[in-house]
């Protein structure tokens, strides 16, 4: 009898990425691919496996209580792998009680469904959470987050996802659930939405638009190639211990605006233009409230622990994530439409 694993949010930026690596590596397992396909989920992410005979993807909302403990009790999931979340830091500034909404009642309903379906009955069974670094909240010019840095979120975002990550720890505390969870750091590669710094600065260097930075530009972020990502999640499900948290970080500091050139560098040389010349698009705007100066990861636990550590070099996953934009436009243009480009007016106004 097949295991059977359901991946929240499958049909998002690193959710895709996750489903492919299991459908793919574990043709011994039934992945779900649950999602409610929101604006950042787009099924288009994984027309290469959508015909795979141990895959199958559901349309549903995790907020809605009754569909999870139905579709729980329906499938018998053995394990979990949750990372449907509002996840832009923006948008929550805007609009906070979507995100209490989606990544505290959703995650909850989730453990509520799993602790109905299994009772005590917990033998090779396993809910991993997918966390973010921003619960730390944020670092001076040095330093690093470790597994056990304070909690200390500054956004509705991280305060949602610290409120998530210590639901799930209560139920592995209370009702003696197997959890793990993972916080990494920021994500890029292919199939990002265009609302995230990367892919929007690719998609507006194309279309010759302001490249929009906040502030000075100075803010800096450690960032990890997605499959990377995949990868890691694959360690931890299969490796990681129970109750276990994990950093997952690429050891690769980037200001912005140092980010920002790197790419407008590497963007000219691929549309044949002028160096220098997207560079010219950089465009500084108001700074958001609450924004956190640095993120920086310690990954030495899942290094030394699981053998995990990250496979591309930043230049090398930039050039490859370009690449991919440059030859998927149609998959660009298909979601820079519609509600988005009223909420990318309203924001960038």
């Amino acid at each position: 009898m097949k295991k059977k694993i359901v991946i929240t949010g499958g049909a998002g930026f690193i959710g895709s990425h996750v489903v492919r690596q299991f459908v793919l590596k574990y043709p011994e397992y039934h992945i779900y691919n649950l999602d409610a396909l929101t604006y950042a989920g787009n099924l288009e992410n994984l027309r290469d496996i959508e015909n795979a005979a141990n895959y199958t993807f559901v349309k549903g909302d995790i907020t809605d209580e009754e569909f999870i403990q139905e579709l729980f009790q329906k499938e018998q999931f053995d394990g979990v792998i949750h990372l449907a979340a509002e996840s832009h830091v923006d948008r929550s500034i805007t609009d906070p009680l979507a995100f209490v909404k989606t990544n505290v009642i959703g995650t909850v309903n989730l453990l509520q469904a799993f602790k109905a379906l299994w009772q005590d009955n917990w033998q090779d069974k396993r809910f991993y959470h997918v966390s973010t670094d921003e619960v730390y909240g944020t670092l001076g010019e040095s330093g690093l987050f470790t597994e056990t840095t304070s909690y200390d979120p500054n956004s509705p975002y991280s305060a949602s996802k610290a409120s998530s990550d210590h639901f799930v720890r209560a139920y592995g505390e209370t009702y003696n659930m197997p959890y793990v969870i993972s916080n990494c750091s920021n994500n890029y590669g292919p199939n990002h939405f265009p609302e995230k710094l990367i892919p929007l600065c690719i998609h507006n260097i194309i279309h010759n638009k302001p490249l929009p930075i906040y502030g000075d530009g100075k803010y800096t972020r450690d960032w990890l190639f997605v499959i990377d990502h995949a990868r890691a999640i694959d360690d931890v499900f299969h490796k990681g211990g129970n109750t276990e948290t994990y950093n997952i970080g690429g050891f690769n500091e980037w200001q912005n605006i140092d980010l920002v050139k790197e790419l407008c560098k590497q963007m000219d040389q691929v549309l044949g233009r002028t160096a220098g010349e997207s560079e010219q698009l950089i465009t500084f705007v108001k700074d958001r409230p609450g924004h956190d100066l640095r993120y920086a990861i310690d990954a030495t636990k899942i290094n030394k622990e699981l053998g995990w550590s990250p496979s591309v070099s930043f230049p090398e996953g930039l050039a490859k994530t370009i690449d991919w934009y440059m030859n998927n436009q149609e998959w660009l243009a298909n979601v820079t439409s519609g509600a988005y480009q009223d909420y990318y007016k309203e924001q960038y106004k």
